[in-house]
């Protein structure tokens, strides 16, 4: 297998909202800061569905059983901004997204510790993984309980899946939606505790991949 380095050529800036959606992109959750746990709406059931945090598991199992994967996505904001980059992860406990330009960002993951780099602002924001949804949805086995599944959409072509926790996802929902024939990701949404949206769509996906070692370092030393 090639090795892929995936360092960037300069430096990049992030918002708040691009970092939600970035840690979304890596499986089924975002990181809003841990003091933000205002409660999540109320589950809702879709219409002629019924509740079966099974299908989520299941989808969950298939997820954690791939080790490395690296792919595109394509993020549209609230207000109809779009972004767009690269993911890479790889188990457990490590990924990376590089935003491309004009507004470039990073987001690093190394096992232990999530760097948000914002050039901009000349900021690099540190979270400890284990106080992140991260922690779940990078290990080896992803387990969902069943109160966090809020709803569950299952149709012959698409399942959608709704998740919802208060401690582990602060005010916000994410809504995947995946294969449902295959499990494999195809698309999210988050809404944020303002009640706006975000979307993000995966592209050219490839799994067992090897990366280099720099590929997910953290610079503890700037």
């Amino acid at each position: 297998m090639t090795k892929i380095d995936a360092q960037p050529s300069n430096r990049l800036s992030l918002s708040r909202r691009y970092f939600l959606g970035a840690v979304v992109a890596v499986g089924m959750a975002g990181a809003l800061p841990i003091s933000a746990l205002a409660q999540a709406p109320a589950p809702t059931q879709a219409a002629g569905a019924a509740l079966n945090p099974g299908i989520a598991q299941a989808i969950a199992d298939h997820f954690s059983s791939i080790k490395t994967m690296k792919g595109g996505f394509l993020q549209i904001g609230p207000r109809g901004d779009q972004m767009s980059g690269s993911f890479f992860i790889q188990r457990p406990g490590k990924m990376r997204f590089n935003y491309e330009p004009p507004s470039r960002m990073r987001v690093i993951c190394d096992g232990n510790n999530v760097q948000v780099l914002n050039d901009q602002t000349q900021t690099r924001n540190m979270y400890q993984l284990s106080k992140t949804p991260l922690s779940l949805l990078l290990a080896n086995k992803i387990d969902l309980s069943a109160d966090m599944v809020r709803d569950v959409d299952s149709k012959p072509d698409l399942t959608k899946i709704t998740l919802g926790n208060r401690t582990v996802f602060g005010d916000s929902t994410i809504t995947m939606i995946f294969d449902s024939k295959t499990y494999d990701l195809r698309q999210w949404t988050v809404i944020d505790p303002q009640g706006k949206t975000t979307d993000v769509i995966i592209n050219n996906v490839k799994t067992n991949v090897a990366f280099d070692d720099s590929v997910f370092r953290i610079d503890y030393t700037r």
